[in-house]
């Protein structure tokens, strides 16, 4: 066998041996992938001040880091706490009085069903209903100790990346196999990804919720402040949005009598709610990345089954990143792109 020959082996038996040891450990931090995520998104919003306070104002790193994770759990977490405690009380009120909830909806079904002779809901519909109800509660509060555990993953991986900053990005520019223009395009486009997806989905889902908690409040909604919460993670849904609160809750105030502000509420959500949604998109992402309707739909389908609630803004962000990796891929190896003739 020749030198060449030999020397083609050894690196083949070492691709091998780096693949499969790293879908080992892909394999076993893929419940994490969350954690990741969430740590590379926090770094892409930190990276300015980073820079700022530890290359012009000369601030240790350590103390850098530490100050700007102190300020996130301010700013995030303990907002994100207050509503999940609101949340939770909430659906611990609906699990445990789910029967008187479930008589008040057959009333509702049939005062609709009087008024207009529209069935909405079968009994069983209404039976399942039920039985989804009983067994939220469990599942929600299960969550808490896998969520605990993921913002600890998080802030741990998150701490070294800020420590590090610049050190790390200039040790992945010199691994990555790419041309120079394309690791630059990479890291642009990850930037302009993450701000779009992963930042501006629930910035846009806070900026719904708190003119939809105006809204029921002007309209004489009861709990306007929970219910603007919900609408507010609905509105991370793509294709139904807030629509899929407000419209019901319309419809109750016309079927208890409340005709006035049931159509009040309509057309606000309608005009006030959707202008909210076309022009934060529109102002969003024009001034970063555009994302495809297409792609936010599949990315949430795709993200909440592999990730849960929060795969509601990491799925679109992973499909937004495999098709950069495509397009970087074809300008890599300059793959030339043949268009099909149209026959007229």
């Amino acid at each position: 066998m020749s030198y060449f020959d030999r020397d083609r082996m050894k690196q083949f038996f070492f691709i091998v041996i780096i693949l499969l040891l790293g879908g080992i450990l892909f394999w076993k931090i893929s419940g994490f992938i969350p954690a990741f995520l969430g740590a590379l998104t926090l770094y892409v919003v930190m990276r300015p001040a980073v820079v700022y306070l530890v290359y012009k104002r000369h601030w240790k790193r350590w103390v850098t880091a530490l100050l700007l994770i102190i300020a996130s759990v301010i700013i995030l977490l303990v907002p994100m706490a207050l509503i999940v405690n609101l949340m939770a009380s909430r659906v611990s009120f609906v699990v445990n009085h789910s029967g008187e909830l479930i008589n008040s909806l057959r009333d509702f079904i049939e005062k609709i069903k009087l008024n207009t002779r529209i069935d909405l809901l079968s009994d069983q519909s209404v039976q399942k209903i039920q039985e989804a109800l009983t067994k939220f509660l469990p599942q929600f509060l299960g969550t808490t100790f896998n969520v605990v555990t993921t913002l600890l993953i998080m802030y741990f991986v998150l701490y070294f990346m800020l420590a590090e900053s610049l050190n790390m990005e200039d040790t992945l520019y010199e691994y990555t196999p790419l041309k120079e223009e394309n690791t630059d395009r990479l890291g642009l486009e990850i930037k302009n990804m993450v701000l779009s997806n992963a930042v501006g989905i629930p910035l846009l889902a806070i900026v719904q919720g708190l003119v939809c908690v105006l809204g029921y409040w002007i309209f004489g909604i009861d709990d306007f402040l929970f219910w603007g919460v919900v609408t507010g993670f609905m509105g991370m849904i793509p294709v139904v949005g807030t629509t899929i609160v407000w419209v019901p809750l319309a419809i109750y105030l016309i079927v208890n009598g409340n005709t006035g502000s049931g159509i009040g509420l309509i057309i606000y959500g309608a005009v006030v709610v959707g202008s909210v949604d076309n022009v934060f998109r529109f102002l969003w992402q024009k001034k970063f990345a555009d994302v495809h309707p297409l792609i936010t739909v599949f990315g949430v389908l795709i993200g909440v089954s592999l990730f849960g609630f929060v795969g509601l803004i990491f799925g679109p962000l992973l499909i937004s990143m495999f098709i950069l990796l495509l397009k970087i891929y074809r300008d890599e190896f300059e793959i030339k792109k043949h268009r099909i003739k149209v026959i007229k």
